[in-house]
């Protein structure tokens, strides 16, 4: 097999304290390389070498010897590329960022095989000559806006996703929500799970999945009526914000599952004009922070609020 057939290889120089270690230690601890990926590797003709030999895991290594690892590329076959406009905040060899617009789902579902952003991803990749399987490391609502990251190879993807379990990805978001929190700032602490009664729903339940939300309310409108937040997730579960907020009395403005938007809007205490005016929860993913997997460098990127959350705020100044 060629080396056309592989992703940029991963080079790590053996250091003075990794003399005489054997080849899966250097990797685990050096790399942080999985169990899982460090298998596929080993069954890979090229996907572990020392000084440019194919090498077994169990091998002793010496100072200043050369240790790579080779991944076969691969690329998403049961996606249809499809060319749509992408904005683009970040891309890289491996790694791409990319600012999402409302109403567009990240991943093709069952009954929805196209229009997704992996079909325009995979468009992209496709015109710049990229073989490159769609991994999203993390992904967002179809009407949330905002940033999603993903990796371009099976060892960034674990990489990352090991970062994002243990909160070591700084997500931060802005939402409008009715009401204001009774604390300017603070933090939603309250486990959510399915609701028995409706699956596709998430509540708050004693009996829930840890979920850990921090706050910090950034502007207050119309005396109270409507407020605009800043969120930040120390826990990643479906609809996280969306439950918490409700949970504390502020539902999102404009969310058909969680907010009054749900129930019929202004007749239960939300605002027909509110509504109308972003047709959709207002929440944006704004910042993602997080260590780049091969540099080793930490990196951040913005994403300005959308269009639809622009005309929002102006609606709630004027309140």
């Amino acid at each position: 097999m060629s080396d056309a057939a592989y992703y940029k290889p991963l080079i790590l120089e053996v250091a003075a304290e990794d003399d005489g270690k054997t080849v899966r230690t250097v990797l685990e601890r050096r790399l942080g390389v999985s169990r899982k990926l460090l298998s596929r590797l080993k069954l890979t003709e090229h996907g572990i070498t020392l000084n440019g030999r194919r090498v077994y895991t169990n091998e002793r290594v010496r100072q200043g010897d050369s240790l790579a690892l080779r991944m076969e590329q691969e690329q998403s076959d049961d996606i249809l590329p499809e060319p749509m406009p992408l904005d683009i905040v970040y891309e890289d060899p491996e790694l791409l960022i990319v600012n999402k617009p409302p109403g567009i789902v990240v991943h093709p579902t069952h009954g929805h095989y196209t229009g997704t952003l992996a079909n325009g991803v995979v468009h992209h990749w496709r015109e710049r000559g990229e073989i490159v399987r769609f991994r999203p490391i993390h992904r967002l609502d179809e009407e949330t806006s905002g940033l999603v990251a993903i990796a371009k190879n099976p060892y960034v993807h674990q990489q990352l996703s090991e970062q994002m379990q243990s909160g070591e990805v700084d997500k931060r978001y802005r939402a409008y929500v009715y009401g204001r929190p009774a604390a300017a700032s603070g933090t939603v602490d309250a486990p959510i799970d399915r609701n028995p009664e409706a699956p596709h729903i998430r509540i708050v339940m004693p009996e829930g999945y840890p979920s850990v939300t921090h706050y910090e309310t950034e502007a207050i409108y119309g005396d109270g009526a409507a407020a605009k937040v800043k969120l930040k997730l120390e826990t990643g579960r479906t609809h996280q914000i969306r439950v918490h907020m409700k949970y504390i009395g502020c539902p999102l403005i404009g969310d058909k599952l969680y907010g009054y938007a749900a129930e019929e809007g202004a007749a239960e205490g939300g605002s027909a004009e509110l509504e109308a005016a972003v047709r959709r929860q207002a929440l944006h993913a704004a910042t993602l922070g997080f260590t780049h997997p091969i540099t080793r460098k930490y990196i951040e990127f913005e994403a300005d609020l959308p269009q639809d959350l622009r005309r929002l705020e102006a609606t709630l100044r004027e309140l």
